[in-house]
C-alpha cells in the first residue's frame, strides 16, 4: 500500500485504518515469530519446560531480564544469542507499528523535510 506524498490530502480516516490493521498484524507476526524463536530454543538447547521457556522468552524479548538459570553451555550461548536478537527486534517492531501514526502526524504537521527538485 502506498504512502501519500506530502503534496497529497492526509488518507481518509478508513484508509488510515486499514493500513495501522496490516502495520500491525505485520508486528504481531514479528511478534510470534520472535517469540516462538525462544520459546523453541529454550525448550530443546536449555532444557526448559514449555511454560518456563514461554516466561523465559517472553521476559526476554520484553527487556524484563532472565528468570531462570542456564545450566549448560550451549544453553548460555543461546540465551545470549537470543537477548541480543531481541534488543533488535524489540526495537524493530515497535517502529514498525508506529510507523503509520507518525507518518500521519509528520503529513498533518507538514514536518516533512521539503524537497527543491520536486
Amino acid at each position: 500500500m502506498k504512502l501519500e506524498h506530502r503534496k497529497q490530502d492526509v488518507a481518509a480516516l478508513p484508509l488510515f485504518m486499514l493500513r495501522l490493521g496490516r502495520y500491525s498484524l505485520f508486528a504481531f507476526g514479528l511478534i510470534v515469530f520472535s517469540l516462538a524463536i525462544g520459546v523453541l530454543g529454550y525448550h530443546y538447547i536449555a532444557e526448559l519446560d514449555w511454560l518456563s521457556s514461554f516466561h523465559m522468552a517472553s521476559m526476554i524479548l520484553t527487556g524484563m531480564g532472565p528468570v531462570a538459570v542456564m545450566t549448560t553451555k550451549a544453553a548460555v550461548v543461546f540465551s545470549s544469542c537470543y537477548a541480543l536478537y531481541s534488543g533488535v527486534a524489540f526495537l524493530s517492531i515497535t517502529a514498525v507499528f508506529f510507523a503509520p501514526i507518525i507518518h500521519r502526524l509528520l503529513h498533518i504537521l507538514h514536518v516533512e523535510r521539503d524537497n527543491k527538485d520536486d
